[in-house]
């Protein structure tokens, strides 16, 4: 029962959007009209979609702007407008081709396309500020051309692949044909460029890159285009059946620059214009993106231009590599999807790849890729059951919104503009809300499911004048016959200015009407305005909204920016200052407003020393994020706060109040044994004992909890006796010492004057007589018996 209501329900809601028509949102009375700078009705209407603007004739009082005839409806009528005299234009929607959804594709539908998006153009002309809704209804045509190109890394390691491709031409045919009957198929290979450090650039090796004498090795290259889109199983067949392995040097290979010539090398490689558009990579290896060209020199980035010369990349070895970005803007630009068939050691890397490409898939390759087949099935299954909206070229200031209309309900956190399981020939519908911030010319943009060539053109424009049917005379009573009223102002004639055209120029001195258009620096109407009767009346800016201010010194266009828009997109600029939408903050309005990082574990914002800007503490000087909880440039409280622990651990015994050494900025415990983990305080009261304590800061900047330790540690008294005692043993060991040393050096003297005695007394020998000069004479007679036998 409930899938019929629900049924039901969508049904009625593609009915009631069948002619692009929807129920404009409520107004909220009371919102708030920004009326800075207003002197007109086109002025109003373009400041807000709560602004109105009161044309009845005598509304505004003697020395009040004309800006306080620009306000909210509620407000107007307050201040005693009529309701025939409020001006508030409405959006305005046309739909200027609405063809219906094709049921089914047929033979003599190949001459006439198969629509798949209704309606196909749409025109709006919207008041700034205010959104308009309208229907866009999609139903994927059953039996819809497909074009598959099959685009194979035949790098060495890739050899048992190929082989399985050359026999599984039959089953692919197969698995294409039952999905449509208009199904086309191309083939293309790639390796790498062919210069170092990519590939071996010797000679033999160019010819021959395989490790081992392959007879059908192909020599080396980038990227080949081998077969055009056919629908000839046999001319498929064949041609793979031609190709041999190639080789190179690192593992990545040139799959981006394949896959670059393949998307925008239309003509040659066959695609049609109405079909459904796959690539199909086979690789199990990395690929090499923009900037891994300079490891060569190659320093020319991607032109994204096709440069097949028969067949191959002409400037293979002469460009760069392409970006993600580069190469993702031009499969969406051609509606082509690609579909990653690698091997699991690589998967991972082409997960985060598809990620940046909308529109694609990855599934895991077997060692051999004889799960081809089924792989792409699967692929092609998940691609066209998730049907995403997106457009393009949108102007500058324009938001576009999409709620799907989905008969089955994707998870919660779904992104935005997105239906799942849709089913080939079942229609679904999206809500686009688009909202022009600020006056513009006619711009044209479109709307498109990502990889459909079906488009939504929208042609788009603003109402930014009013129609007040003025009364045609030129010389008005209300103006004192001297200008002609438009929307309840007097336009008066040259020369003359005022609320009534009362104020002549002539009538006062021209230097002192000059000086009230002056500012402090002297310039007159800050150069972007005319000085008419003391009021400055301020020219346009150069997108075409007007200055504003009492000296013209203010304009819309020069606010902060954030992602290249002002004000985030997320607001409006006045003043130069951005005046942010409900729920977001900042300077560029580039944060959603939130505290929820902000939050500690106890539910205070910032410890409340700081402020939550962007979902970030900015905390207070010296407090460190993330949450204000660290001072490292703050004083340290066992040092600030020792007069208040001191007094409130003397308040137990005496009953002190400690409110002036306190301030209430410290609450406490008395402890036995501490239960905070800090590092312990000490400091020193009036008796000389130590107190002990430690301090935690609580939420807030002054504010403490002290945990003080009930008993103090008092120094015991000196032993007198033992000082006494000790200092006489010491004088008594220092007198002895002293008495050891003098001792020492006299004993140490004598000793060296005995020394000296010696050798004076060794040195008295010549006073002896000895002297062999005056000996007396001996005479030796030898014994002639005696000869010493």
């Amino acid at each position: 029962m409930l899938e019929i209501s629900r049924w039901l329900l969508f049904l009625l809601l593609l009915q009631k959007g069948r002619y692009g028509f929807s129920q404009e949102p409520e107004r909220k009375e009371g919102e708030e009209c920004f009326k800075t700078g207003i002197s007109s009705c086109g002025d109003c209407i373009s400041s807000g979609q709560f602004c109105v603007w009161c044309k009845q004739l005598n509304f505004t009082k003697p020395g009040e702007q004309e800006a306080v005839r620009c306000d909210t409806r509620s407000q107007l009528m307050a201040r005693g407008c009529l309701d025939d005299s409020i001006i508030s234009p409405e959006n305005s929607f046309k739909v200027v081709q609405n063809t219906p959804l094709s049921g089914s594709f047929n033979q003599r539908q190949t001459q006439q396309e198969a629509i798949q998006l209704a309606p196909q153009k749409v025109h709006l002309k919207l008041r700034p500020g205010m959104p308009q809704t309208f229907t866009l209804s999609f139903k994927r045509v059953e039996g819809y051309p497909m074009d598959l190109y099959y685009l194979m890394d035949l790098s060495y390691s890739m050899e048992d692949d190929l082989r399985s491709i050359k026999v599984l031409g039959a089953e692919l045919f197969k698995a294409l044909r039952s999905i449509t009957e208009h199904a086309q198929i191309g083939f293309g290979a790639f390796v790498d460029k062919t210069v170092l450090p990519f590939t071996n650039t010797n000679k033999r090796k160019l010819a021959n890159p395989c490790p081992k004498t392959e007879k059908n090795c192909q020599p080396a290259f980038g990227y080949r285009h081998v077969l055009s889109m056919t629908a000839n199983e046999n001319s498929f067949n064949k041609e793979v059946n031609k190709q041999g392995i190639s080789g190179n040097l690192d593992p990545p290979e040139g799959s981006l620059d394949a896959m670059m010539q393949a998307a925008v090398c239309g003509s040659k490689i066959g695609w049609r214009n109405s079909s459904t558009r796959l690539i199909v990579l086979t690789t199990d290896a990395g690929f090499h993106m923009a900037g891994d060209g300079k490891l060569a020199g190659i320093l020319q980035p991607n032109d994204e231009l096709c440069h097949l010369d028969s067949n191959v990349n002409a400037r293979n070895n002469e460009q760069d590599y392409p970006s993600v970005g580069q190469l993702a803007m031009q499969l969406e630009k051609h509606n082509i999807q690609p579909i990653f068939a690698v091997t699991s050691e690589v998967a991972d890397v082409y997960k985060e790849l598809s990620k940046m490409i909308p529109k694609s898939e990855v599934e895991v390759l077997s060692a051999d890729s004889k799960n081809i087949v089924s792989l792409i099935r699967l692929a092609y299954d998940r691609l066209s059951s998730k049907v995403t909206m997106a457009h393009d070229d949108l102007p500058p200031n324009v938001r576009v919104t999409y709620t799907p209309i989905c008969p089955k309900r994707g998870p919660a956190g779904e992104e935005e503009g997105v239906c799942n399981g849709v089913l080939v020939g079942q229609q679904i519908a999206f809500n686009v809300t688009v909202t022009a911030e600020r006056c513009m010319r006619e711009q044209d943009f479109t709307i498109s499911p990502l990889g459909i060539k079906d488009t939504l053109k929208v042609t788009l424009s603003t109402t930014c004048d009013c129609e007040c049917n003025d009364p045609q005379d030129k010389q008005h009573p209300q103006c004192n016959s001297k200008g002609q009223v438009n929307c309840g102002i007097c336009r008066c004639s040259v020369g003359l200015v005022g609320r009534t055209c009362e104020c002549s120029v002539g009538d006062k001195d021209e230097n002192a009407l000059r000086a009230s258009c002056r500012r402090e620096n002297g310039t007159e109407c800050e150069g972007r305005g005319t000085c008419v009767c003391g009021r400055c009346d301020c020219h346009l800016t150069e997108s075409g909204t007007s200055y504003h201010g009492d000296f013209c010194e203010c304009d819309d266009d020069h606010c902060e920016k954030f992602a290249n828009k002002l004000c985030g997109g997320n607001g409006r600029c006045l003043c130069g200052k951005c005046i942010c939408n409900q729920g977001y903050e900042g300077s560029a309005c580039h944060c959603k407003t939130s505290d929820d990082g902000c939050r500690t574990p106890g539910g205070s914002v910032c410890n409340d020393r700081g402020k939550c800007r962007c979902n970030q503490c900015e905390c207070n000087e010296g407090y460190q994020r993330p949450f204000c909880e660290v001072c490292h440039g703050c004083q340290d409280p066992c040092q600030t706060k020792q007069t208040c622990i001191e007094c409130l651990f003397q308040m137990g015994v005496s009953g002190k109040n400690c409110t002036t050494a306190c301030m209430d900025s410290v609450k406490h415990k008395i402890v036995d044994m501490f239960t905070m983990t800090k590092k312990p305080c000490k400091l020193k009261d009036s008796d000389g004992c130590w107190i002990t304590f430690k301090m935690e800061q609580l939420v807030g900047v002054d504010n403490y909890l002290a945990e003080i330790l009930r008993n103090k540690e008092c120094p015991e008294l000196p032993n007198l006796y033992a000082i006494v005692g000790g200092s006489i043993a010491g004088v008594a060991a220092i007198g002895l010492l002293i008495m050891l040393l003098i001792k020492m050096l006299i004993y140490l003297k004598d000793k060296e004057e005995f020394k000296k005695f010696e050798s004076e007394k060794a040195r008295s020998k010549w006073a002896k007589a000895d002297n062999p000069l005056f000996q007396n004479a001996t005479t030796t007679v030898a014994n002639p018996t005696f000869t010493g036998e």
